[in-house]
């Protein structure tokens, strides 16, 4: 050994091992290194602390290990009459977790073999400090997207393959930096690529936007938040009005029927399977097949109701029958005055006979025992036309459920109590889901930026629970079935703790249970599709365990709240325990990085992002505004 090398390796050697317990071995500090810097070619060096990363040389072998810890003993190697003073009388120990190896001068993550009592412990010299945080694999391209919080000017890449080929997880607090960490995750991505055919012909991000954080609503010209606005597509949705965006959603999936379950909010026992007749019934279909297939089921409906002698139906049960059409309807309909003239004025229930009549003048009335009983409301009902480009397939979906009920209802196969409910939550929902949703076929033909944001903010809190979740449901599926084996998908999810809870009690089972098998299977088997999945929480805790176990590369803010700190412990098995202890301290605007990613967890300043765009989260500063 050359005298520079000894002099380095005197200068920069810490201690010695004293302890192996699996992965954690404990080192004996040199009391000549007990300073909290060292000076080395002019040069001062930091000296071995907690959260800082040590060498342990077995022979030939450099296993690397991060401090966890530090304590002191009392040195009893020394008897008490040669101690210079008091400092002398104890000794520094280290904690320490083995991290990985060098192999062929490249840093390698995992534990290859053990240390022996009494190897020597070194610290890093700039080039293995460099290696330990290089993250960027053979083929890789590299994506900077900070500097590393505790080594000021040392940048932080990750290489594109490592991180965006995986499901990611970004928590933290509000007010953390999580929605400015995603921003720029992406930013940097589109930045790199956004001009790329392969990327354009190939790569789809879908970011479910709960709170409006990412679109520009105050300037929409100037829409740039993450990216430009020529580069992605928007959906405003509003279930306040019919003024908003409406979101395409394939014919097959709107006609599924648990699909309605969720939205109505049917019951296990009597309305899921009446939903499920219903829409899986080629009957039911043909009845709103066409003009003439309507107005025949209303003439049969009503002399099946004014010829039903079962005295448990409703009284006004026609009148309600016409009223429900007269509502599903009255928007594409035309010409229905006559309609409305025998729902409130002519149609009426003769309390003392039992039966139906038609009021013609106030002398004459047209009993339901006589043919000009219905020669006159067929007469009525032939007068009805259709603006037949009107009659949506979610409006169709409701003439359903109202023509199959009564259909039932007449023929005494269901109990109106029991299915009542859900017509009525229908009404309710229906206006919702018309003004959020259209059905169109081929949707993504329509929107080709690779970038779609659907912002849900003003979305009333029913239908943000399931409207990611259609969403989620019909990307997968078309994914799942593309022969592009190039094609890539990343649904991007803020605040995902609204749909991926697993603790929710405000809804059913059912709701429950489709959620989160849908969600947890697009973590398990994405992968196979080319499907991941960004999640982005202020609570890892009311998230699926399954779910946040799956994800490979965590973005971890200032997480404040026990649980949520412990939910993130059960599940990222590679985080160590000064990260752990770190998190609630966390500056706003670092977080750790840890998973596939990166070969050790770091503790990363996000770098800072062009003002244009920045996502929409900013905390107001009431001074400002007060003054």
């Amino acid at each position: 050994m050359n005298l520079e090398a000894l002099i380095t390796s005197a200068v920069l050697k810490v201690g010695n091992v004293t302890s192996v317990e699996g992965r954690f071995v404990k080192i004996s500090v040199d009391k000549t290194k007990n300073a909290s810097h060292l000076l080395y070619n002019g040069h001062t060096l930091k000296n071995v602390s907690v959260g800082g990363y040590i060498k342990v040389c077995k022979g030939f072998e450099r296993i690397i290990g991060k401090i966890e810890g530090e304590f002191i003993l009392e040195d009893k190697s020394i008897s008490e009459k040669e101690y210079q003073d008091e400092k002398a009388k104890v000794k520094r120990m280290l904690n320490v977790s083995l991290l990985g190896f060098f192999q062929n001068e490249k840093f390698e993550r995992g534990i290859k073999e053990l240390p022996l009592i009494d190897n020597e412990c070194y610290l890093l010299n700039d080039l293995e400090f460099s290696k330990v945080h290089d993250f960027i694999k053979d083929n890789d391209h590299p994506i900077e997207i900070g500097t590393l919080a505790q080594e000021k000017g040392r940048k932080i890449s990750v290489g594109v393959n490592s991180l965006f080929a995986s499901h990611i997880g970004i928590f933290g607090n509000t007010g953390s930096g999580k929605s400015y960490t995603l921003a720029k995750l992406y930013n940097k991505l589109f930045q790199m690529f956004k001009n790329n055919s392969g990327f354009q012909k190939n790569a789809s991000f879908y970011l479910i936007d709960f709170n409006g954080e990412y679109l520009n609503d105050a300037n929409r010209a100037n829409d740039n938040v993450i990216i430009e606005k020529k580069f992605k597509n928007t959906f405003r949705l509003s279930t306040r009005n019919d003024k908003g965006d409406k979101y395409p959603i394939d014919h097959d999936l709107i006609n599924d029927s648990t699909i309605w379950m969720i939205l109505l909010e049917a019951t296990d026992k009597t309305q899921t399977p009446f939903i499920r007749r219903t829409l899986e019934s080629s009957a039911v279909a043909e009845k709103v097949s066409s003009e003439d297939s309507i107005r025949a089921f209303i003439i049969n409906t009503i002399r099946s109701i004014t010829g039903n002698n079962d005295k448990t139906l409703e009284k006004n049960l026609l009148l309600n029958f016409l009223r429900e059409f007269h509502s599903a309807t009255r928007d594409f309909c035309t010409q229905v005055v006559p309609l409305v003239n025998i729902i409130d004025r002519q149609l009426k229930y003769h309390t003392v006979q039992n039966t139906y009549y038609l009021e013609i003048s106030p002398t004459e009335k047209v009993f339901s025992d006589k043919e000009d009983f219905y020669n006159i409301l067929g007469r009525y009902i032939s007068e009805i036309k259709f603006e037949w480009t009107k009659f949506s397939e979610i409006k169709k979906i409701r003439l359903k459920f109202i023509f199959n009920y009564y259909a039932e209802i007449v023929k005494g196969f269901s109990n109106r109590e029991h299915l009542s409910p859900l017509l009525k939550r229908l009404e309710r929902r229906i206006s919702d889901i018309i003004n959020i949703i259209e059905v169109a076929s081929n949707s993504e033909d329509l929107y080709p930026a690779n970038l779609t944001i659907i912002s849900l903010k003003e979305v009333n809190i029913h239908m943000r629970k399931v409207l990611p979740l259609l969403i989620c449901k019909q990307l997968y599926e078309k994914k799942k079935l593309n022969d592009n084996k190039d094609a890539y998908l990343n649904i991007i999810i803020d605040e995902a703790h609204n749909i991926l809870s697993a603790n929710s009690q405000r809804e059913s089972e059912l709701w429950k249970d489709y959620r989160l098998e849908t969600f947890e299977e697009i973590i398990k088997e994405g992968r196979k599709f080319g499907v991941f999945l960004t999640i982005s929480s202020q609570r890892p805790y009311d998230i699926s365990p399954t779910i946040i176990s799956q994800l490979h590369n965590y973005f971890l803010h200032r997480l404040i709240n026990n649980n949520d700190i412990q939910a993130i412990e059960r599940t990222v098995s590679y985080l160590d325990k000064v990260s752990f202890d770190s998190l609630p301290i966390m500056p706003t605007g670092t977080c750790i990085l840890a998973g596939l990613a990166a070969q050790v967890p770091v503790v990363v300043e996000i770098a800072k992002i062009e003002d244009k765009f920045k996502p929409f989260n900013q905390t107001i500063e009431p001074l400002k505004s007060w003054t």
